[in-house]
């Protein structure tokens, strides 16, 4: 099996990070979906106090996937959680371990911050995916529905 170099995102990592998101909406289906910039995920990963992390895996030196995520809380745990934001590998590094690299290494980032909860959606479509992530033991959370305001949707909901 390969050997994957887990590290956190640097500032160096900016384009890429954007090139891993852009491959993702399109594998996920929503090409043009994706409004972030080089800038603003500078300014999310990067600024004083950030609120989301990027670890990025590498192969040779070169990176080939990387994963996104961001801490939560539960009340009813009273403990934060993490949740994975994004996780791709470029598809020439699928099946070298490099997707379970990255799960682990942010699964380690929940355990030494005493989280309860490491959570994730996935697309029902998206059988490969499904089957990776229960093959270690993951469960679906099928009681909850996912919902979501966006757009003018949350503007018109937060200002009126």
């Amino acid at each position: 099996m390969t050997e994957n170099l887990i590290r956190p995102a640097s500032r160096s990592d900016i384009a890429q990070i954007l090139r891993f998101i852009t491959d993702l909406a399109v594998y996920e289906r929503e090409p043009d979906a994706v409004v972030a910039t080089e800038a603003m995920l500078e300014t999310a990963l990067f600024n004083d106090a950030p609120r989301v992390f990027a670890l990025i895996c590498e192969q040779g030196g070169e990176a080939v996937g990387f994963a996104l995520y961001f801490f939560n809380f539960s009340t009813w745990l009273g403990t934060h959680g993490v949740y994975l934001e994004d996780l791709y590998v470029d598809p020439q590094a699928r099946g070298s371990g490099a997707g379970k690299a990255l799960l682990k290494a942010v699964a380690r980032i929940a355990v030494d911050n005493n989280c309860g909860r490491y959570e994730w959606n996935v697309l029902r479509w998206n059988t490969p995916s499904i089957e990776f992530y229960e093959a270690f033991g993951a469960a679906p959370l099928d009681e909850w529905v996912g919902y979501r305001l966006e757009g003018d949707a949350l503007r018109r909901f937060a200002l009126d």
